[in-house]
């Protein structure tokens, strides 16, 4: 086994040395702790920023478990204060509805932890390798379906959370300081469905609403459609898919991103022990000599998905029947004021990459927290990093649009479509694995690549452009019409082909290009593509369509010469 499987295997059912290291006068947590923690929804960082090793400054970044990203007005506010109390002033929407908070030292956990608990909200398993936080639509319109999607997120997620009382043990303690749940060393931990050492990695499943793939369920261990019988709107059943991922790791062949396939259709009543059994073939098959090849994907993709199916069905003791029609699928963000079904309304606001901060005159922070405090409406995160609030009356709609605009917040009229359908990840400075960065620097490349599609008059086109640090992708940038990934300090490997509908991986098209050369590159494919692209037909469609090396040959042709103001460093063709 690989030394972290070593780790869950000794841990006592993830408890290990966490109590002793938690009050050791450390900054820090080793190895074991290291590992253990995330299972815990919590992360040892350091600042990146900070170079070498005597002057580490190590932190913490808490991720809460939200199914389907919903929170009342309370846990929101709940977040938001941590974030001053105990955090670096900021929130970070995830591209997996959850919310992340970033900053803490590790005399702080227990506090913050109990703070979080005390409204309701967990963080165990929102990271480790079990199975993280479950997506849905977040859309609140009212219809039952939408409802019942969300209800068997919560489903999914209650089956699936791990049995231990490590996490209770460690960071929730009564007011005399005990611990609020005691067991001893020699007792027995037993978990029915993960077993002494969980999953070989980590697990992600995702539900989508039929038509909208909001939720980017190809990209998961388990994608689920729900299927509905519109005479009395009820979902009577799934389409469910198998086997996505997307991280790899540069320069080993061995590993893929993969797209979920096919496994079948499955009854509503019998979907929780099929995504059980899923999770089980995973746990007794899944790799767990080479990390780089245990999620779920590559068993999938090794065996084949037949061979997969009938595994599933041998656990089950039935068979799984076949993948019914369903619509085609869009994404949808939600950005906007929708009306529900009640006569209430919504509203689905825009988070530059997620992050909830303050800067200048865009108060992001201090708008939200205005609005939710007043209002006191429902909270939805979606898996575009942006956030709904919902339950708004008609006669509110007028005080909620005032307060947005005096605290500078961008609604759907006031940004491009290239910024609206844009993702990055954190990346540095915290991030361990990020070799390059992405959120901090992605405003400033949309803000050039704006000024050329508007000159290109692309500037309507639906075009999702998304970046990250590393090829772990977490911004899902391989099913982007263009993706980024750190390659290398400054260097980016740049791919197009993707779709909006996430339903197609994109392909390398130019590897090792420095940043200061990516606007470039994409102004001479956007330049050809406006040129050569047939009626009504998509940039991801068309660069599949004529393939990447006449994509090339044509961005060769592209000469141009515009005033580039933001970034000298991009050369003016001429």
């Amino acid at each position: 086994m690989s030394a972290v499987e070593t780790i869950k295997l000794n841990s006592h059912g993830l408890k290990g040395s966490l109590p002793l290291q938690l009050v050791e006068p450390t900054p820090q947590f080793n190895e074991e702790g290291k590992q253990l923690l995330k299972f815990h929804g919590i992360y040892q960082q350091t600042n990146r920023d900070v170079r070498g090793r005597q002057n580490q400054q190590f932190s913490f970044m808490i991720r809460s478990r939200l199914p389907g990203g919903k929170l009342t007005a309370e846990q929101y506010l709940v977040h938001d204060a941590i974030a001053d109390t105990f955090g670096q002033g900021d929130l970070r929407l995830t591209t997996r509805q959850a919310i992340q908070l970033h900053g803490i030292i590790k005399s702080d956990l227990r506090p913050t932890l109990k703070k979080l608990n005390e409204a309701l909200v967990t963080t165990l398993n929102a990271c480790g390798d079990v199975n993280r936080n479950v997506m849905a639509c977040p859309a609140p319109f009212g219809d039952p379906i939408r409802q019942q999607l969300q209800e068997y997120a919560d489903k999914i997620a209650a089956h699936l959370s791990p049995r231990t009382t490590a996490y209770h043990e460690i960071w929730l303690q009564d007011d005399n300081g005990q611990s609020v749940k005691q067991t001893f060393e020699t007792e027995e931990v037993v978990e029915p469905i993960y077993g002494k050492v969980y999953l070989p990695r980590k697990f992600k499943i995702a539900l989508a609403f039929a038509g909208d793939n909001c939720t980017d369920i190809f990209t998961n261990d388990i994608g689920l459609v729900g299927l509905s019988n519109e005479a009395n709107q009820t979902v009577h059943g799934f389409n469910v898919y198998v086997g996505g991922g997307l991280a790899l790791t540069h320069t080993k062949e061995q590993t893929l991103s993969l797209l979920a396939q096919p496994l079948g259709y499955v009854p509503a009543a019998q979907m929780i022990d099929v995504v059980e059994k899923i999770v089980l073939v995973q746990r007794d098959f899944g790799d767990r000599t080479d990390r780089r090849h245990a999620r779920m994907k590559y068993l999938v993709n090794d065996w084949g998905i037949e061979t997969f199916r009938a595994k599933v069905e041998a656990y089950l003791g039935y068979d799984i029947a076949a993948i019914q029609p369903m619509p085609a699928l869009d994404a949808d963000d939600h950005l906007g004021w929708h009306e529900q079904l009640d006569g209430h309304w919504f509203y689905g606001l825009f988070v530059e990459n997620g992050r909830v901060k303050d800067v200048g005159k865009r108060q992001i922070r201090s708008g939200l927290r205005a609005i939710i405090s007043q209002f006191k409406p429902n909270v939805i995160l979606t898996g575009q990093q942006n956030i709904i609030m919902s339950g708004f009356t008609t006669a509110q709609k007028a005080e909620v649009n005032r307060l947005m605009l005096f605290y500078g917040l961008q609604t759907i009229d006031t940004i491009s479509n290239i910024r609206r359908y844009a993702m990055a990840c954190p990346a540095l400075p915290t991030c361990s694995l990020a070799v390059s960065e992405a959120e901090r620097v992605l405003p400033r490349l949309i803000d050039e690549i704006e000024q050329d599609m508007a000159a290109l008059g692309l500037a309507n086109e639906r075009i999702n452009l998304r970046m990250t640090g590393c090829p772990n992708g977490c911004a899902r940038p391989f099913v982007a019409d263009i993706g980024i990934v750190g390659r290398s300090g400054t260097k980016y490997n740049l791919s197009l082909g993707g779709n909006i509908e996430g339903t197609r991986l994109n392909t390398v098209y130019k590897e090792l290009v420095e940043f200061g050369d990516l606007r470039g590159e994409i102004y001479r494919v956007l330049a050809a593509y406006q040129g050569h692209a047939e009626p009504q037909e998509r940039l991801g469609d068309w660069v599949n369509r004529v393939g990447l090396a006449q994509v090339s040959h044509l961005a060769e042709q592209v000469h141009y010469s515009l005033e580039l103001p933001l970034q000298a460093s991009i050369p003016v063709l001429v």
